[in-house]
């Protein structure tokens, strides 16, 4: 029902990247760098899905999307670069916070970072640019999820939602892992930002897998009527995957409770290993259902 190939995978992964870019970001709490991480490295891999996609097999609205996904992340990225002398406004104000609350402690009265910047701001970064590629995604991915099922019907609206959700899916555990990382460069941030992206990762992981277990899907190659080359083993992987990936949701965020600061790396070591429950999860079901 889905051909498993690296254009449509590349595009997926920057789509649901740069969706939880913009989740993150629209706070306005996140340091700048982060956004530039998140809007090079899924501006690359939407590259990397046109490159793919002129190479293996041309799906023309697929290909432009994936273009566009491109640009528009380099939108993204040059507007973030040339405002960046106003900061972040969260980030300021917390920092604010903090050193007023230090000068109150101390008596040591220090200009705060708002103070000292008001004449040199201007317009921040408008987070709803980080939307533009998930809306140029989403039309490609609808694109591929279709021919992926030509005769339409059923089949079409389970290649949809495989397809769409799946790259929810890996842009959520992708950016939950970059994000814990984050937190070595900006100590202070609030860790109730990666509490929400593993909520989120944790609400997505039941609709991937039932997207999954749709027939044609996963319980099909458990009952022996689709055939995965290697005698049931790859669907008992799928179902382990599946299984480690929600588990390791729940453990990081029962890591994320605990006061300590290595706590969130803690957390983040747990995320590592969710990125490759999440891939097995999604792409080994679907190349086995391909086959």
């Amino acid at each position: 029902m889905i051909r498993l190939d690296a254009a449509t995978v590349l595009l997926q992964w920057a789509t649901g990247g740069m969706a939880f870019c913009w989740f993150t970001t629209r706070r306005r709490e996140v340091g700048l760098g982060y956004g530039w991480l998140l809007r090079g490295t899924f501006g690359l891999l939407a590259v990397g899905a046109a490159v793919a996609g002129f190479r293996y097999g041309t799906l023309p609205v697929r290909e432009a999307a994936s273009i566009g996904v491109a640009l528009t992340c380099l939108l993204g990225l040059v507007v973030s670069v040339a405002r960046r002398s106003a900061g972040v406004s969260g980030q300021i104000a917390e920092h604010d916070r903090r050193t007023a609350r230090v000068a109150a402690m101390t008596g040591i009265d220090r200009a705060v970072d708002g103070e000292r910047r008001s004449g040199a701001r201007g317009a921040e970064f408008p987070p709803v640019l980080d939307l533009l590629p998930v809306v140029v995604g989403a039309g490609g991915l609808i694109a591929a999820g279709l021919d992926a099922a030509p005769d339409g019907g059923a089949d079409a609206a389970v290649a949809l939602l495989r397809t769409l959700v799946g790259a929810a899916f890996l842009g959520a555990v992708t950016d939950a892992m970059l994000l814990g990382h984050w937190y070595l460069v900006q100590p202070g941030l609030p860790r109730r930002l990666l509490n929400e992206i593993v909520t989120a990762l944790g609400w997505i992981w039941p609709v991937e897998v039932v997207a999954l277990l749709l027939p044609t899907g996963m319980f099909s190659v458990f009952s022996g009527a689709v055939d995965d080359g290697w005698g049931g083993t790859l669907g008992w992987f799928w179902a382990a995957c599946a299984i480690t990936t929600i588990v390791l949701v729940v453990v990081t965020r029962a890591a994320l409770r605990e006061r300590e600061y290595s706590a969130v790396m803690a957390a983040t070591g747990l995320l590592y290993l969710a990125i490759l429950t999440a891939f097995g999860t999604d792409l080994v079901a679907r190349a086995v259902l391909d086959g």
